[in-house]
């Protein structure tokens, strides 16, 4: 079993609740798929042309795929050997929130806007002669669903927003997450695309203030924590010096 974290510091006060342990090569892994993979969509969208109706869906891919990048430089500063401070120690999950703000979330608000505009692109699959156009309908909105699951994943506490932010401001943060979404994409099937603009700024501007108040407050607490974490009593015999509980 895995060593539970101290609570209570040695001045008797409750310590911070940090995130669990994460591996930093998984994570690095996932910096490569949110690199290579929005990167190449927005490609694939500029090289249909037609900017007017899915230029918000290129930059947003484009955020998504930088911010990786950004994420990646995080999860690189991870460190818990002799020598490291209090930032090196949540690089992981500085990294990590990171990309679940500004890189799953760009990609969650662009896909149903991507979606749309390559099922019914007349450059990239004109109608043969005397074929009928068959409209999607409802079915377009199927990979929106996708951002269901990453609200459930954040408010069942898998996410690093569970541990730096209080249980209704958490809500409050996924429940704009998934209204500015669902407004974003309403507004870009009606070709409304300076209020898509709108929605999707303050939905980037949300997510780039929560990833600021994300890392300071993450640092802060494992400060917090090693300053009155409690340490282990020397082995009997005077072996080795006292530990720092993890």
């Amino acid at each position: 079993m895995s060593k539970e974290r101290a609570a209570v510091g040695v001045d008797g006060l409750a310590l911070p609740v940090l995130p669990p342990e994460r591996d930093a090569r998984v994570c690095a892994r996932l910096v490569r798929v949110m690199f290579y993979t929005p990167g190449f969509l927005a490609l694939l969208l500029i090289k249909a042309g037609e900017p007017t109706s899915f230029g918000i869906s290129v930059e947003l891919l484009m955020l998504s795929s930088v911010a990786a990048i950004v994420a990646g430089l995080f999860i690189s500063a991870q460190s818990t050997i002799a020598g490291s401070d209090h930032a090196s120690r949540v690089g992981t999950w500085s990294g990590t929130l990171i990309l679940e703000l500004l890189s799953v979330v760009p990609i969650l608000c662009a896909i149903p806007s991507l979606f749309h505009e390559l099922a019914n692109s007349r450059l990239l699959h004109a109608l043969a002669p005397g074929a009928t156009d068959v409209a999607l309908g409802a079915s377009e909105l199927l990979p929106a669903v996708a951002v269901f699951p990453f609200i459930l994943y954040q408010l069942a506490g898998f996410g690093i927003l569970h541990y730096i932010l209080s249980r209704p401001m958490n809500w409050v943060v996924n429940i704009g997450i998934l209204s500015l979404i669902v407004f974003a994409t309403a507004a870009n099937r009606q070709a409304n695309y300076g209020m898509e603009k709108t929605a999707v700024s303050i939905l980037v501007i949300t997510m780039l203030i929560t990833v600021f108040y994300g890392v300071l407050k993450l640092r802060q607490m494992q400060t917090t924590y090693d300053t009155h974490c409690p340490t282990k009593e020397a082995k009997e015999g005077g072996e080795g010096k006292d530990k720092v509980l993890e």
